[in-house]
C-alpha cells in the first residue's frame, strides 16, 4: 500500500478554510478520481477542463502579456465552428471550458453564443476577460450561463492601470463600473456565478498590491487574487522570480483584507516555487488541455508558437475536435510529453497552467501519493481543475 500523504493538493489551504468554497491555489483533480484511474490504466481520456480563446486579438497591451510569445497561424473561429466543437466536447466527456488563453474572447461574435450553447449542453462555462466591452445588456445575457467570470485587473489605481495594462486611464472607470454591474446583477438574481478580479503581479509593480486589494474590497466581487507572472523558457518577459520574496509581507497585509463576503487570495504555492519545477515529465495535458484563439489544439499555451509545430495536434476550424482528440497524432504528442524523452525542467517555461496538476500526478506516479477523493466538502468550480 502506498503511503497517503496530506499535501496542498488534497486539502484546502488555511486561507481557504474560512469559506470552504473556493480553491484558488492548487488543483481539484483529486475530485476526478475516475479519470485519474482511467489514465493510470493507459486509456485515452477526454480532458476534464479545456482552457481556450475565441480570438488571438486583444484591445489591451498589458506589460506582462504572455500571448505575444504564442504567435501561430491564425484562423477565424466562427459561431458554427464553436457549436460543432461544443457538441464534440459534450460527446467525449469534457466537463469545463474556460475562455481565457491567448486572446480577448469577448471581441469574438461567437462569445455569447458559445457560453449559452455550452451551458445548454451541460458543460461548465467560464470566462477570463479584461471586461472592457461589457455593458449591462451583455452581462444580463452571459451571467446566468457562467460558472465563473474573472476580470483581469492588474492595478488598483487609475494611472497605474493605464501604464501596466496599456490603455487609456478612462478605461479603468469603465471596467470598474462593469464590475459593479455584474456584482449587482448576481445579487439581484441570486446567480451561482462566481465573480473574481485577478492581478498578474510583476515584482516591479508591487506598489499596486494594496490598492488592488482595497479596490476589490470596495467593489465586492467574491474574490480577488494576486498571482505570479509566467515567462517562457528564454525569459523573454524578464521576470525575476527571486524578487517575489521581498513582497511576502506586503502580500500578507493584502490577504488580511479578506472578510466574510470577500476573499483576497494569493497564489502562494507558485510564487514561492520561484519558477522551479519538482518534476520532469508533463502529465497534465490530457486532463487540462489548452487551445489558442487561432483554433490550434496544443498541449499547453507555452507550445502555441509556430516554432513548436511538432507539438501541434490540429485546428478546430479545419477538423472536428473529436477527430483530433481520437487521432494517433494527438496521443503521440501526449505520450511524448509524459516520456523520458521530455524534460519539463529544461524544455519548458515557468509556472504553466498545468503546473499543480503535474505536481499531483508526478507524486502519484512516483508512489508518494495515493490518488483518492479528498475529504471534506466538494469545492466550487469542480470541473476547472
Amino acid at each position: 500500500m502506498k503511503e497517503i500523504r496530506h499535501t496542498p493538493h488534497n486539502r484546502l489551504s488555511v486561507s481557504q478554510e474560512q469559506t470552504e468554497r473556493l480553491i484558488l491555489d492548487g488543483t481539484k483533480i483529486g475530485w476526478h478520481l475516475d479519470r485519474v484511474r482511467a489514465w493510470e490504466r493507459g486509456e485515452r481520456i477526454a480532458p476534464i477542463t479545456i482552457d481556450m480563446a475565441l480570438s488571438r486579438a486583444c484591445n489591451y497591451a498589458c506589460s506582462f502579456c504572455y500571448a505575444m510569445l504564442q504567435e501561430n497561424d491564425r484562423e477565424v473561429i466562427t459561431t458554427e465552428v464553436m457549436v460543432r466543437f461544443l457538441e464534440d466536447c459534450a460527446e467525449i466527456g469534457v466537463k469545463g471550458i474556460s475562455l481565457v488563453s491567448d486572446g480577448e474572447s469577448t471581441l469574438s461574435p461567437a462569445y455569447i453564443p458559445t457560453l449559452q450553447r455550452g451551458h445548454e449542453l451541460g458543460i461548465d462555462m467560464a470566462s477570463g476577460t479584461n471586461g472592457f466591452i461589457f455593458n449591462r445588456r451583455k452581462l444580463e445575457e452571459i451571467l446566468p450561463h457562467l460558472t465563473y467570470l474573472r476580470i483581469n485587473f492588474s492595478a488598483g489605481t487609475r494611472d497605474r492601470y493605464a501604464q501596466i495594462m496599456g490603455v487609456k486611464p478612462e478605461w479603468f472607470d469603465r471596467v470598474v463600473q462593469n464590475i459593479r454591474e455584474m456584482v449587482e446583477i448576481k445579487r439581484r438574481d441570486k446567480l451561482p456565478v462566481t465573480i473574481g478580479m485577478q492581478m498578474v503581479l510583476m515584482p516591479q509593480d508591487a506598489d499596486q498590491i494594496l490598492p488592488f486589494a482595497q479596490l476589490g474590497k470596495e467593489l465586492r466581487p467574491d474574490y480577488a487574487i494576486i498571482k505570479h507572472c509566467s515567462d517562457n523558457e528564454d525569459g523573454s518577459l524578464g521576470v525575476d522570480y527571486s524578487k517575489y520574496v521581498a513582497l511576502y509581507e506586503l502580500l500578507q497585509e493584502a490577504e488580511q483584507l479578506s472578510d466574510e463576503g470577500y476573499q483576497l487570495a494569493i497564489k502562494w504555492s507558485k510564487i514561492k516555487d520561484e519558477g522551479k519545477r519538482s518534476y520532469q515529465r508533463c502529465y497534465g495535458p490530457p486532463f487540462l488541455l489548452q487551445m489558442s484563439g487561432s483554433g490550434l489544439v496544443a498541449p499547453c499555451g507555452m507550445l502555441f508558437n509556430e516554432r513548436y509545430k511538432k507539438f501541434h495536434m490540429g485546428n478546430i476550424v479545419e477538423r472536428r475536435f473529436k477527430e483530433i482528440w481520437a487521432s494517433d497524432e494527438y496521443w503521440e504528442v501526449i505520450n511524448y510529453l509524459a516520456s523520458t524523452k521530455f524534460n519539463a525542467q529544461k524544455m519548458c517555461g515557468t509556472l504553466c497552467l498545468q503546473h499543480k496538476v503535474n505536481e499531483y500526478l508526478d507524486e502519484a506516479m512516483k508512489g508518494r501519493l495515493e490518488p483518492a477523493v479528498p475529504a471534506g466538502p466538494v469545492p466550487q468550480h469542480i470541473n476547472f481543475i
